[in-house]
């Protein structure tokens, strides 16, 4: 049997739903799709930077390896660059390990780690 997902950009949430979807999926890897929606729609929706940023790092530094939160983190601190024009120097940091990382072993941190930092580089040109 073949199924098809649906690809759609979530919306963003109200900071605290996103704080408590976050947290729990941190400490509970079976909460893991349910805090990429809200990642995503922070990173393509919010307009508050700093929160999302805050979230992308949160997310991206502890998560376990081989978590598709990293490679996620990665990718949504590229929708950030893009949206707003500027990331922390943390936030880019936190880019640059995280697609170093997927290069190395995509098993660790997935290829959408590759896809936000090459982003980051062309929105805040860091070449």
């Amino acid at each position: 049997m073949h199924t098809h997902r649906s690809f759609h950009n979530p919306p963003a949430l109200p900071h605290e739903v996103v704080v408590a979807v976050l947290e729990r999926a941190l400490g509970d890897r079976a909460y893991e799709f349910e805090a990429a929606d809200a990642l995503v729609g922070s990173a393509l929706n919010d307009d508050d930077r700093e929160f999302v940023e805050h979230w992308c790092v949160r997310v991206g530094t502890p998560a376990v390896a081989g978590s598709p939160l990293l490679g996620l983190a990665g990718l949504c601190l590229g929708h950030t660059a893009r949206r707003f024009g500027r990331l922390s120097d943390e936030s880019v940091a936190l880019a640059r390990s995280l697609s170093a990382r997927a290069e190395a072993d995509p098993s660790d941190v997935d290829g959408r780690a590759l896809d936000g930092f090459d982003d980051v580089r062309s929105f805040l040109h860091l070449w």
